[in-house]
């Protein structure tokens, strides 16, 4: 994994491992590899991956069992939300991007839409 350097690094691993859950990568249930293992594949500090894990649990996103390791989440609830958080992050970057290039809400649905069309061609 490539880090930015605009966003402290543990916030950019939450991130990862949100995205792996949403795209289904990592399922309900799942047992997520251990810190120092996800240190080692991330090139970075095992504290700095305590940090994303344990702000994650806090979230409700994963969960502990005391010897057995962390695992996402089965509420739907929280999955479900998480899905709709992400999505609207997507949108509003989008809307807002395209508000810097001087196109208005309704220019850059339409944009959207033709390019969806395009695509589908």
């Amino acid at each position: 994994m490539n880090f930015a350097e605009d966003r402290p690094i543990y916030l950019q691993i939450m991130d990862e491992i949100i995205q792996q859950i949403i795209a289904g990568k990592l399922k309900p249930g799942e047992k997520i590899s251990a810190v120092r293992e996800m240190a080692v594949q991330l090139s970075t500090n095992p504290n700095t991956v305590q940090r994303s894990l344990q702000e994650l649990e806090r979230m409700n996103i994963l969960y502990s069992e005391r010897g057995k390791g962390r695992f996402v989440t089965s509420n739907q609830t929280v999955l479900e939300n998480l899905n709709q958080e992400k999505v609207a992050q997507v949108m509003n970057d989008y809307l807002s991007n395209m508000k810097h290039l001087g196109f208005s809400t309704t220019e850059a649905l339409e944009k959207l839409q033709h390019f969806i069309e395009e695509d589908q061609e």
